[in-house]
């Protein structure tokens, strides 16, 4: 059983108490489970698939779907990432998430957003996010695909924590967004678009750290439930989203 267990005690102590009180009957083995989770989503399986040493398919699904309605996992990621000290520098970008047939079906009659849309890559999401200097995501945001940057960006721009500068692509260069930035005393570091009557200088040493946003994603995307997006409903993707994160970026070995 060792070996399934994707979780140090040490790591389970960190997040534990961010987990729901058990009523009534105690709950299944928490290790165990959350453990069960993280083999699925990382690996890219049906909740059925997953390895008996887990216990029954069903408890691991029903404990992920019930803690992704009640917020758990997005409370674990967010209390972490508060912990990890104040950046001095920000990163964001976006990237699309491919929706699987199954996860688009039905879209239409859906009564809860969904945040699947529909671009030249045909329906996928959209994940926003924000990244300390070291690449470990601080604020995420899901939304439709067809969403653009720096909308994403107004949507998530009151939570940015306080920092020296902000690196972003060309996507981000709006005159709205510098001010909002230089209000909150962080230094833009946007290279100017093409069609910028006066350009606008930036750093050009510091925005070669910029990549360090796109390395995130890119360990984000080695999760196959996160690479493609399996989930019809938009809560319990974003709890995939927000369990890789924290496992990855902030619970170190």
């Amino acid at each position: 059983m060792s070996e399934l267990w994707l979780l140090s005690e040490a790591q389970m102590r960190r997040i534990e108490p961010y987990f729901p009180l058990s009523h009534g009957i105690p709950r299944v083995d928490d290790r165990r489970i959350v453990s069960g989770i993280i083999f699925v989503i990382r690996n890219g399986l049906r909740w059925r698939d997953a390895p008996a040493g887990y216990g029954p398919h069903k408890t691991i699904y029903n404990r992920f779907i019930r803690w992704s309605r009640l917020g758990v996992f997005n409370r674990i990621f967010a209390a972490l990432a508060a912990k990890g000290g104040k950046p001095d520098r920000l990163m964001i970008d976006a990237t699309h998430l491919k929706a699987h047939r199954t996860a688009a079906s039905l879209l239409k009659k859906g009564l809860l957003p969904r945040r699947i849309g529909r671009t030249k890559g045909g329906l996928n999401s959209k994940l926003h996010a924000v990244c300390d200097g070291k690449g470990r995501p601080l604020i995420m945001l899901l939304s439709e695909g067809q969403m653009s940057d720096y909308k994403g960006a107004a949507l998530m721009i009151e939570a940015f924590p306080r920092a020296k500068a902000l690196l972003a692509d060309r996507g981000y260069d709006a005159d709205w967004f510098r001010h909002a930035l230089a209000e909150r005393g962080i230094t833009a570091c946007i290279p100017s678009k093409t069609n910028r009557k006066v350009p606008i200088p930036h750093d050009t040493a510091l925005y070669r750290q910029r990549h360090k946003v796109e390395n995130m994603f890119g360990k984000l995307k080695d999760w196959r439930r996160i690479h493609t997006r399996y989930d019809r409903c938009a809560h319990t993707f974003f709890s995939a989203i927000c369990i890789a994160a924290t496992v990855i970026f902030w619970l170190p070995q």
